[in-house]
C-alpha cells in the first residue's frame, strides 16, 4: 500500500523540524542518503538555524509549504515569497531516506498551486551551478535556466565553501488559472 502525504502550512510551531529537514537534506553525513547533499561543496553540518528560518517565515509574502505523512510527521518543505512579478521559490527539501521517491515533485506540485492563488506567472530559484544532476531534475520539471548568474558568498552561518561557488538563477512560467 503506497502511504499519503499531504500539504498544509508551516507555522512557527514548525521551524525546528524544518531547520532539522533542511540541515540534514543538505550538510553533513545524513544528507549523503539522498541525492542533494551539498557535503562535498561546503563544509560542515549547517544549513540553516532556527533564526534564519523565523525571519524567513516572517517575511511579508512569505510562505512555508509541509509535506507530511499521514501521521502528521515532516517529509518535505519549500518557502515561497512573494516577489513582485514572481515567486521565489527557496529552502526545498525531501528527507534524505525519501529522496526518490515523487515527494519532490508532489511538493513542487502544491508550490505551482500556490503560486497561481497568489496570482504570480512565474517562480524563480537560485540552485548552485555545479549541482548538475540537480539542475537536470528541475530542467525537467520545467525550469529553464535564464542565463542570469548571482555570486555565492559565505554567509557565517553555513559552513566554509570547500570551492568557489556560484548560483544559476532558474525560472518556470505557470498558466494563470482562470
Amino acid at each position: 500500500m503506497k502511504e499519503a502525504f499531504h500539504t498544509r502550512a508551516g507555522t512557527e510551531d514548525d521551524i525546528q523540524e524544518i531547520v532539522w529537514l533542511l540541515n540534514s537534506a543538505y550538510r553533513g553525513e545524513s544528507s549523503r542518503a539522498g541525492w542533494t547533499t551539498e557535503a562535498d561543496l561546503i563544509g560542515g553540518d549547517v544549513r540553516t538555524d532556527e533564526a534564519d528560518v523565523r525571519s524567513v517565515m516572517g517575511r511579508p509574502g512569505s510562505r512555508f509549504l509541509l509535506l507530511c505523512n499521514e501521521d502528521g510527521g515532516l517529509q518535505g518543505c519549500v518557502n515561497l515569497q512573494v516577489q513582485s512579478a514572481a515567486v521565489y521559490l527557496g529552502m526545498f527539501a525531501v528527507r534524505p531516506g525519501f529522496q526518490g521517491r515523487g515527494l519532490g515533485r508532489q511538493l513542487l506540485s502544491a508550490a505551482e498551486k500556490w503560486t497561481t492563488e497568489a496570482e504570480r506567472t512565474r517562480i524563480v530559484m537560485w540552485v548552485i551551478c555545479v549541482r548538475k544532476e540537480l539542475i537536470d531534475w528541475y530542467c525537467r520539471m520545467g525550469f529553464r535556466d535564464t542565463g542570469e548568474r548571482r555570486e555565492f558568498r559565505e554567509d557565517g552561518l553555513s559552513g566554509p565553501h570547500l570551492r568557489p561557488l556560484e548560483f544559476m538563477i532558474l525560472e518556470k512560467e505557470i498558466a494563470a488559472v482562470r
